[in-house]
């Protein structure tokens, strides 16, 4: 492959690539119909230049034939007078009128198959001209609701929603954790409340009781002591323990923790 033909081929895809861009359909709809229209409007003057000339060759036949028959009628008359020269003349010129009037008829014959085609083709373009109309209106509309799309499209996707559904689901998340925590805030409230509760009714207990037994030791004589038998004889030198001071020391310990 050449250098050249390698470069036109380059040249002519950039150029197509640049047609192919500035292409706007609805613009080319229209000059479609405008061209298909100016091809009809040259496509009638035709059929009307054809009709034209149809009609001078269908009159000059009619005329040659016509010069024909004139010119035989007089050979006729001139060979009847005995004028057989003048009926030799006149039948010379009876014959190029025949021959003149043969050739139009095959003209004519050509020009009348000329003339159908045309008329044909008129009629044809005309309705694709109307055909071409109506969906010229049906695409523009489907163009436009195209770029519709495309416009909302280009709008939806410029919006970033990803992003801004992931910062609503982060905001979401976090108000579920100050929930979690204050709900976990209100409960630890709620056990440290039960506790305290807890420990006062425990204490008031113990001296409702501590307070029983001392009313009962102060209702007793202050020096009475219990009687010892001689089992119980403490051996001499050893400290004598008052027994409720034993009970109370023993409870102490049990209240202790």
């Amino acid at each position: 492959m050449g250098l050249f033909d390698r470069i036109s081929r380059v040249i002519r895809g950039n150029l197509n690539d640049i047609v192919s861009k500035a292409e706007d359909p609805e613009k080319i709809l229209e000059q479609s119909i405008i061209d298909m229209q100016e091809d009809l409007v040259q496509l009638r003057q035709a059929v009307a230049q054809s009709i034209a000339s149809q009609k001078r060759t269908k009159q000059q036949y009619e005329q040659a034939e016509k010069e024909a028959n004139i010119w035989y009628q007089r050979a006729q008359l001139a060979l009847a007078k005995g004028d057989e020269n003048l009926a030799r003349e006149a039948l010379v010129r009876k014959k190029t009128q025949s021959e003149s009037a043969t050739a139009l008829k095959t003209s004519l014959d050509q020009q009348n198959t000329q003339v159908d085609t045309l008329k044909r083709n008129l009629v044809g373009l005309e309705s694709k001209i109307s055909e071409a109309k109506a969906k010229k209106d049906i695409l523009k509309a489907r163009i436009s609701a195209a770029k519709a799309q495309e416009q909302l499209q280009t709008a939806v996707g410029n919006m970033n929603t990803g992003s801004a559904m992931s910062a609503f689901e982060r905001m979401e998340e976090k108000v579920l954790m100050m929930e979690a925590r204050a709900q976990s805030a209100g409960e630890l409230a709620g056990a440290d409340l039960e506790s305290q509760f807890a420990q006062l009714e425990a204490g008031s207990d113990v001296d409702d009781e501590l307070a029983l037994l001392k009313g009962q030791i102060a209702a007793a004589p202050a020096q009475q002591s219990l009687p010892q038998s001689s089992s119980t004889a403490k051996p001499p030198g050893q400290p004598t323990v008052d027994v409720v001071d034993l009970e109370l020391e023993e409870l102490r310990s049990q209240i202790k923790p």
